[in-house]
Order: C-alpha cells, then structure tokens, then sequence
C-alpha cells in the first residue's frame, strides 16, 4: 500500500507547529499504525532527516502511550482500540491521513505527536491511592465484596490512562479518567478510608491543571480504548456531593 500523511511536526513546547505531508511506501496492510510511523522514521532516519517523535512501550493495548489523534479521531477510527492496535488494512491505498497530538492546555506538547501528559499523575498523586498496611497479600477471600460490585469496579479499572477523552472532549476535561478511578476504590471496601478525601482532592487537582468541565455529551466514552462508560462520572458527581454535606 501507499498511504499519503500529514503529520504533526513541532520542534518544542515553544516553537510553531504546522502539519507536514509524507509517503508511506510500501505499507503492509498486517502492520499497526505505530508499525508504519516506524517505517516512515526508518525512511527520515536515512536521508539525514529528523525521526517523527512519538510516545510508544508495551503496543499491546495495555500502556495507554500511543496518544495520536488520526483522522480527527483520537485512537483512530476502531471503537475500543488504542493506535497500536489500529491496523492499515482499515485505510485504503492512495488515502490520506492526517495524524495530529492530543490537544489540550493541560497536555502540552514536547515534541512533534508527544504531549506531557503528568498532569494524570498529579491526579493520581492526590487521591487515587488506599491506606494499607504493607505486608503479605491477603487472601483473596478474607473480604467478601459482591460480584456486582467487584465487576462494577474491575470495569472502571480497566483505564489505562491514556488521555484519548481529554482529547476529545471540547472542554478538555478529565472527567471520564477521574471517574473510573474515584468510581474503582468508591466501590470496593479497601477505598473507603479516604473515600471523601479522595474525590474531593482529584477534582481539586485536575481544576488546577486546567482540565475543563464536563458538559455530558459522550466523546469521552465514544473513544475509550476500555470502553469506560459515562456512568462513572455521574457516580463521581454523587461521591463529590457526598463529600461537601459530609464535611470531610
């Protein structure tokens, strides 16, 4: 295959970006999208060229890096897939695709397709962790948690924190990945010590980062890699009213 890009080329945070056009030449349509951006590198890299900077590590589904937004689509077009596992067989020979960051005030750009994305971490850092004890594991039945919950909970712990609903979302907000964790450690026994604490600081945190606010509307949920459904924010919106009549 023969496949037109254009690709997203900034040289630092500070520095004007601009989309530059690319051959992809001889594209397997086997190959994942991240497959080809190497192919392309691999072209740059012999002509004394600058290699495309882009974020990468397990390209099994499971790290959340491979923050590209293709064809105006964060992920690319394949529901519940992240770029790594976007194949070419779903482009067409001659197409043209354009591939462009994550954007938003609170992931600025490093580096061509590479967004800082640590705001995430200041949210995790804030609440997203139980006070426990260090030691053995327990076993695996001392608590008893109903299946309901437990699978409840397991489906919000399921994200991968890649960013693909701040992408997409037009306010840029954090809430979908706030809410699968706040919604995870809500639900099960082990979260319950800082449960208040928790919601109340993650929100805090993502406001101070920049993140916008959620107006509802389903981006979010519609370019999940994991699928992670809305319903978890309205959860997250209950925790959060809980905790301010709560006092804590």
């Amino acid at each position: 295959m023969r496949l037109f890009l254009k690709i997203w080329r900034q040289a630092g945070p500070s520095a004007a970006g601009r989309l530059v056009s690319y051959t992809a030449e001889q594209v397997s349509p086997d190959m994942s999208f991240l497959e080809m951006l190497d192919v392309v590198n691999e072209g740059l890299i012999k002509k004394g060229e600058d290699a495309i900077a882009f974020d990468s590590d397990c390209r099994e589904g499971i790290c959340g890096m491979c923050s590209l937004v293709v064809n105006g689509i964060a992920h690319g077009p394949d529901r519940g897939t992240t770029v790594c596992q976007l194949h070419m067989r779903r482009f067409r020979e001659g197409e043209t695709i354009t591939v462009e960051p994550w954007r938003a005030r609170a992931f600025p750009i490093v580096k061509d397709l590479v967004v800082d994305r640590s705001a995430f971490d200041r949210i995790i850092a804030a609440g997203g962790y139980i006070s426990a004890n260090v030691g053995g594991a327990p076993d695996g039945n001392a608590i008893l948690i109903p299946k309901a919950v437990s699978e409840t909970a397991m489906d919000s712990a399921v994200c991968i924190g890649c960013g693909a609903c701040v992408a997409a979302c037009k306010n840029a907000s954090a809430h979908l990945f706030m809410s699968a964790k706040v919604g995870h450690l809500a639900l099960l026994p082990q979260g319950q010590q800082e449960r208040y604490r928790r919601v109340t600081a993650m929100i805090a945190q993502a406001d101070s980062d920049g993140f916008g606010s959620c107006s509802n509307e389903g981006e979010c949920e519609a370019v999940c890699p994991k699928e992670i459904p809305i319903s978890n924010i309205a959860r997250m919106t209950r925790e959060y009213v809980r905790a301010q009549l709560s006092g804590k």
